[in-house]
């Protein structure tokens, strides 16, 4: 019986023959070793030498051929010359010239083409409007949004277009209704009220998939009267839209809806519901609703007892993340810190002043205020400063805060006169009088002062009845700045009364 033979680890070594990159050499050896698997058997082993492996002559006989053709390899030049070079009068890249002989570098066998003319580097012309060229009016440009709202499915889209309607149904221009151009003001309210009934109707589809961010914005425009029969106030319909916004966890729907709960606007008036409304929005870094658990806990409200300490936390941290719309409780922090709590807050008017100014800058009419009458008057570490006091008195009247526009120039106190205000019409009458900014008016001037005296001033009282202890001095005159004080008692705000820190009388900037 024959013998089976068995391979164990038989090494192959093959070697492969390949062109080289230099032409002086002509092959590269590149031996690989091959393993074959080992074969079970019960025969025993076969001894001596590994048979050698059969290579394939016509494997051989193509490399040798490969390895003459690259010895006789040469450059040529070709038949036609080289465009470019021929119209740049630049030797041909073909040149043998250009690879000098026993030289095989590739660095020094490139050739750098020369550079383009001088020129822009992108040409617009093409893009330059024409002369009948003309941005698109506002009725074209609604109807292209329309149309690519209508395209796509996308609910951020369709709602940005909504938000897109109202706002343009509020700037949409009214004419001034006159005998002669009534159906044009009824085109132009019939469009607008088109406008919000498209925008509404949008929102209420999108709202009805879920959307929160349009069932927010749309319970807002029923809370401020848009959308609504004769344009009132529904909170009857705006509340549910918060409640549900808020159960998508939209911040401000939930903030919105506690004060609906608080106040009963659209529901039944409950504390505790209030609470947990605040507490949702507080937990997604509400500043208002940080807020008003802030004041909650400073006050005892919303069912909650008093725990300063635990006030103070929410209106720092609310004033954290204040904003142009919640700037409340850096103000509320200012004039705490301006007093101090006992074993809560200590008192800092340096750092109260920072608050104010940071609310001041963010356009909080009450912290504007307060800082122009600290840089007035010099109060809380400031010094006295009329430019500042001015800056931030503007920045208050702005707002329209009476009391700030009776310390802006003439122009303020005369609409805080003609809002009514005692002090503004008493400061218009004396300018009128003096002639402060105007030219003297003696019978305009007793008009305010008349006006003024109706209200219960007692300064224009007194200068209806010409008291001798009163003299007008000219402006610019030395006493010309204590012309105006304030009577006994009078504040300027409520904060600190009419003298100032060393007990001057009121200036009135």
């Amino acid at each position: 019986m024959p013998l089976r033979k068995n391979v164990v680890g038989v090494e192959a070594r093959l070697v492969l023959i390949t062109p080289s990159v230099n032409s002086k050499s002509s092959t590269r050896r590149i031996t690989t070793t091959m393993y074959a698997e080992p074969r079970r058997s019960s025969s025993r082993p076969r001894t001596g030498p590994p048979p050698q492996p059969q290579y394939n002559q016509q494997q051989y006989q193509y490399d040798q051929e490969y390895d003459d053709a690259d010895r006789e390899e040469q450059y040529s030049e070709p038949d036609e010359p080289d465009d470019f070079y021929a119209a740049n009068n630049a030797p041909s890249a073909y040149s043998v010239d250009q690879y000098p002989q026993g030289s095989h570098s590739v660095a020094t066998q490139s050739v750098r083409a020369p550079s383009p003319p001088p020129g822009p580097i992108l040409d617009h012309s093409h893009l330059r409007p024409g002369n009948q060229a003309a941005l698109l009016s506002h009725e074209r440009t609604l109807e292209l949004y329309r149309a690519n709202a209508k395209k796509t499915q996308d609910p951020d889209l369709q709602f940005e277009f909504a938000v897109f309607m109202i706002d343009a149904s509020k700037s949409l221009p009214i004419p001034v209704e006159t005998a002669g151009n009534v159906m044009e003001v009824e085109r132009a309210q019939e469009k607008r009220d088109e406008l919000i009934r498209e925008a509404t109707s949008l929102l209420k589809r999108l709202a009805d998939r879920g959307h929160p961010a349009s069932q927010y914005f749309l319970a807002d425009c029923y809370a401020n009267g848009i959308g609504t029969v004769k344009f009132k106030q529904d909170f009857d319909r705006a509340y549910p839209l918060f409640v549900l916004a808020a159960k998508h966890g939209h911040p401000d729907a939930a903030y919105r809806s506690g004060t609906c709960c608080e106040n009963g606007w659209g529901c039944r008036r409950e504390s505790a519901k209030a609470l947990q409304f605040f507490r949702k929005a507080a937990a997604a870094l509400h500043p208002g609703a940080m807020y008003r658990l802030g004041i909650a806990e400073l006050n005892g409200e919303l069912g909650l007892s008093k725990s300063p300490k635990e006030g103070v936390k929410w209106l720092k941290r609310s004033a954290e993340h204040a904003t142009a719309e919640f700037p409340h409780a850096l103000h509320e922090l200012a004039l705490l810190h301006e007093r101090g709590i006992d074993n809560v807050l200590f008192v800092d008017y340096e750092y109260s002043t920072e608050l104010l100014a940071q609310a001041a800058e963010l356009g909080y009419a009450p912290s504007a205020y307060r800082l122009g009458e600290c840089y007035e008057y010099g109060k809380m570490g400031c010094p006295q400063d009329p430019a500042l006091s001015i800056h931030y008195y503007n920045i208050a009247a702005q707002q329209n805060h009476r009391d700030a526009q009776t310390r802006k120039p003439s122009s303020g106190r005369k609409k805080a006169a003609d809002a009514g205000l005692a002090k503004a019409m008493y400061a218009v009458g004396y300018f009128l009088e003096v002639g402060i900014g105007t030219q003297p008016n003696p019978r305009e001037s007793t008009n305010y002062y008349k006006r003024a005296a109706e209200l219960g001033d007692k300064r224009a009282a007194q200068r209806l009845k010409g008291a001798p202890n009163q003299p007008l001095h000219a402006p610019g005159s030395a006493n010309a700045h204590a012309v105006l004080h304030r009577g006994p008692g009078e504040d300027s705000g409520g904060h600190g009364g009419g003298k100032g820190k060393d007990g001057k009388d009121c200036i009135i900037m």
